[in-house]
């Protein structure tokens, strides 16, 4: 938090400093603070999701599904058919909006003639995207959506069905893996710009309770869970 920050930073840490009445720290008190950001402690986990990696994806795609997502299983070379049959059994068109993606490029997409892909960001005429994801959380069968030009954030919210490839490895138990994941990928510095938690489809309930699936963005899910 160094006064040689950018003047817009400078301005805005310089009014919190009025507001609490002090100025910037110093001595043993910024000690600490450097120490805490340079070591982040680690927060509580909760004690169903510290399992053995293959309970980890089995938790994963049970509360995954419990939250109205569809899940499949399914070995790297069944991920493309995998996908085409998902659209067939639920009578949508054959083409999509994926992400240009190193993490998807190796499933055989090119041997689903009927399947037309379209790599980029999501658009308002979009119906279905295909994404990789950064991490699912097994706690509560949560996918974790990192942006960036490989994944954008408009594939997560636009289409009304979203088809998300994650492989087995990349599902943890909690979320404070995920945030220990993060800053080891990326960096503290080097953070995404968003992080999206997704837990199912968008749905929201009324004043009556009663649940709407896709009220602020995809209302369905398809996680392809891949085999390691």
């Amino acid at each position: 938090m160094s006064e040689t920050s950018t003047p817009a930073r400078s301005q805005i840490l310089n009014g919190i400093r009025r507001s609490l009445r002090r100025g910037e720290i110093a001595g043993s008190a910024r000690a600490t603070v450097e120490a805490r950001l340079a070591q982040p402690p680690r927060g509580p986990a909760v004690a169903r999701a510290e399992l053995a990696q293959p309970e980890k994806v089995a938790l994963f795609c049970q509360w995954a599904e419990a939250n109205n997502a569809t899940v499949a299983r399914v070995p790297a070379a069944g991920v493309a058919a995998e996908v085409v049959s998902f659209l067939t059994r639920n009578n949508l068109p054959a083409q999509a909006a994926m992400a240009p993606s190193p993490q998807l490029a190796d499933y055989d997409w090119a041997g689903q003639k009927m399947l037309s892909l379209r790599h980029g960001r999501g658009e308002a005429a979009d119906q279905v995207s295909i994404t990789g994801a950064f991490a699912g959380i097994a706690e509560t069968g949560t996918l974790v959506m990192a942006s960036g030009p490989e994944h954008p954030v408009t594939l997560n919210l636009l289409p009304d069905t979203h088809i998300v490839v994650i492989r087995e490895s990349d599902i943890v138990g909690g979320y404070e893996d995920v945030w220990a994941r993060l800053r080891t990928h990326y960096g503290k510095d080097r953070m995404p710009r968003t992080v999206n938690t997704l837990t199912g489809p968008s749905r929201t309930g009324d004043i009556e309770q009663t649940i709407e699936l896709g009220a602020h963005g995809p209302r369905r899910m398809h996680i392809v869970v891949v085999g390691s």
